[in-house]
């Protein structure tokens, strides 16, 4: 198993921190003045959401695919065990991109600028 480092756990704590300040802020308290320059942040967000999942979670599965292909030709008789393998881990590689569109939909459906 590989060591957790340090700066992985800081990266973690430093993503769970901002996330708190991000969402600080009150609907109310927003300014009323610059709501379409927040709304069309809001839109960008969600589209690279979205985009950014995709592209990270498409390379890990060719990358993932390629090299299950590999294995299997190197050893055919491991064949069955390595296909459940990857199929296991392309789920889970799939579940990160549902999770980036998730977080679209929540930017886009329960923003109160869009109310």
């Amino acid at each position: 198993m590989k060591k957790v480092t340090l700066s992985s756990v800081l990266s973690a704590l430093m993503v769970l921190g901002l996330s708190s300040l991000a969402l600080a802020q009150d609907a109310a308290a927003a300014p009323a003045a610059g709501g379409g320059v927040n709304l069309a942040l809001v839109c960008i967000a969600a589209a690279l959401s979205v985009g950014v999942a995709a592209l990270g979670c498409g390379i890990g599965m060719g990358s993932g695919i390629g090299g299950a292909c590999s294995g299997i030709a190197r050893n055919p008789e491991a064949s069955g065990k390595i296909t459940v393998t990857m199929i296991i881990g392309l789920a889970l590689i799939e579940s990160l991109t549902i999770y980036g569109l998730v977080i679209s939909l929540i930017l886009l459906f329960a923003n109160p600028l869009l109310k």
